[in-house]
């Protein structure tokens, strides 16, 4: 028989500079982001933020939700509310937060809080790019909830774009 892989969840793989360095520092990067529960689902299901990131947490739907997380990184509960609400949380702690609805078991997605505002989400083909980083070698990380995170050193030059692949394995990848 043969398996097919979804590829789709390739756009879960998370690329960034796994370091705080004071001078990373790219045009005033955004520092607000949004995780929206639609169709009783979180979108989308990881988010890659830098710390100091105020996440947004809209309610499409017409049914009350309650947004929480016991992670060590960031525990938190929003308490019950509906499409009308939208309430913000700042992330304040470099890691990985687990969320969920206490209301409907399934709902679940993953804050990934980063050292700074240099990653990237992947495509559905594995591409990424990680804009206006300053010249200096850095480890960069590849990171998906299933796998392995891979870390390579990488030296970007002052002008010039630099091509990094990462080898995974994607057998643990979620089956079509």
């Amino acid at each position: 028989f043969v398996e097919k892989i979804d590829y789709a969840s390739l756009r879960d793989f998370i690329v960034y500079i796994d370091q705080p360095v004071a001078e990373i520092t790219p045009g005033a990067p955004s520092l607000a982001a949004v995780t929206t529960q639609k169709n009783a689902n979180f979108e989308p299901h990881v988010l890659p933020v830098a710390v100091g990131t105020t996440v947004r947490w809209p309610n499409d739907d017409d049914i009350y939700h309650n947004v929480f997380s016991m992670s060590d990184t960031k525990e938190f509960d929003l308490g019950y509310y509906k499409k009308d609400k939208t309430p913000e949380l700042v992330f304040d702690k470099v890691g990985r937060v687990d969320v969920f609805c206490a209301i409907h078991s399934k709902m679940h997605c993953i804050i990934l809080v980063l050292p700074n505002a240099f990653f990237a989400a992947a495509d559905v083909r594995g591409r990424y790019q990680i804009r206006d980083v300053p010249a200096g070698t850095y480890r960069v990380r590849a990171w998906h909830e299933r796998l392995p995170s891979r870390t390579l050193s990488v030296t970007v030059p002052a002008e010039g774009e630099v091509h990094v692949d990462f080898l995974l394995g994607l057998a643990a990848l979620p089956k079509s």
